[in-house]
């Protein structure tokens, strides 16, 4: 109750306070119209602050303000890079609707001053004084919560919201390829390699390989719960770091070289590192052969360079190859390959 109460006060001060914003304009233009005080004059005044409204809708201090008013008094959530033709039509329904609730209130005032001396010789003109009133400030509450009604529909399909909605989608798309995809071409590594060692009658390194393979299975399932925990509650998540390099090395014939306290290296720049060293990997294990060699080096800024010899020849550039570029991309650094003697290398740098 006590909620859904300040709830209603909330949404009548926001239309007090756009009721407040247009006053000063409304006070300018009602002076060469009102010269005489008629109700074809009231109604121009009134037309003339439409477009009074929506050109202060058009200056930047009127949208801030709107921006703060309907995250502050209304709960709207409204993106920091909002649409300026979202603003303004919100800011323009704000001023012109408040501006025109206040005039009724205005109007009222001086019935409202004589209240109590009116209410001593009994009820009547001050018992429908007070019901107007009431139905004001009841049309003014009203009117704020279909404005919060509005302003959340309308922002829901806001440009940018819808862009950074399709980015946070990609962006989970490319984790899970990039994350499920290496889990995979382990699991596939690991259980030929126990099949091998069985074949030779080698049980120790059969068991060795299957534990690398349920540890493998196990990581996956745990990137993929998350992943699906952040596609139910909308929110974002956070991949491993360069620190955990071991855990994709782990059972694999690669060889390391990595400067030493990687927990020194920015953190977003060690994600997207991390997430290029999986993919480079990943495309190493499913398409060539023999050991693979990983540098990680640390300079003016941070070089990741994945080597491995070639099964045959390179195909096309395929989603992994394009996802490293983009977050490559997005990190601000560049992400190139080529094959040149047989080895496959993808050389990645970063800015620290």
């Amino acid at each position: 109750m006590k909620h859904h109460i300040v709830r209603a006060v909330r949404a009548g001060i926001y239309q007090l306070l756009g009721a407040a914003l247009l006053t000063p304009v409304a006070v300018l233009l009602g002076l060469p119209i009102l010269t005489e005080w008629t109700p074809e004059r009231v109604l121009v005044l009134w037309a003339a602050c439409l477009p009074a409204s929506v050109l202060l809708a058009l200056t930047p201090l009127m949208r801030r303000l709107e921006a703060a008013a309907l995250s502050e008094l209304l709960d709207v959530e409204v993106p920091k890079q909002a649409d300026r033709l979202y603003l303004v039509v919100l800011t323009s329904l704000h001023l012109y609707v408040g501006g025109t609730l206040g005039a009724g209130m205005l109007a009222l005032t001086p019935g409202l001053v004589a209240l109590p001396e009116q209410a001593r010789a009994g009820l009547g003109e001050p018992a429908e004084v007070l019901l107007i009133a009431v139905t004001v400030l009841s049309v003014m509450v009203a009117a704020g919560l279909g404005q919060r009604w509005a302003a959340r529909r309308l922002l829901r399909t806001e440009p940018s919201r819808v862009i950074d909605e399709l980015g946070r989608r990609q962006s989970l798309a490319l984790e899970l390829h990039d994350s499920v995809g290496h889990a995979l071409s382990v699991v596939l590594v690991q259980a030929m390699a126990a099949q091998a060692a069985l074949q030779r009658t080698r049980p120790a390194l059969a068991v060795q390989s299957l534990e690398h393979l349920t540890a493998t299975a196990r990581h996956a399932q745990q990137d993929l719960d998350v992943l699906l925990s952040v596609l139910d509650d909308g929110g974002t998540t956070e991949t491993p770091t360069l620190e955990a390099l071991h855990t994709l090395t782990r059972g694999l014939d690669v060889h390391m070289n990595a400067v030493e306290h990687l927990d020194k290296i920015p953190a977003a720049t060690s994600r997207t590192a991390f997430a290029l060293v999986r993919e480079a990997l990943t495309n190493a294990l499913r398409h060539g052969r023999g050991p693979v060699t990983l540098d990680v080096a640390v300079g003016t800024g941070l070089v990741l360079t994945v080597d491995n010899a070639v099964a045959g020849s390179p195909g096309g550039q395929g989603r992994g190859l394009t996802g490293m570029r983009m977050r490559a991309r997005l990190a601000g650094g560049t992400c190139t390959w080529e094959e040149a003697d047989g080895t496959w290398r993808v050389q990645a740098r970063l800015p620290l």
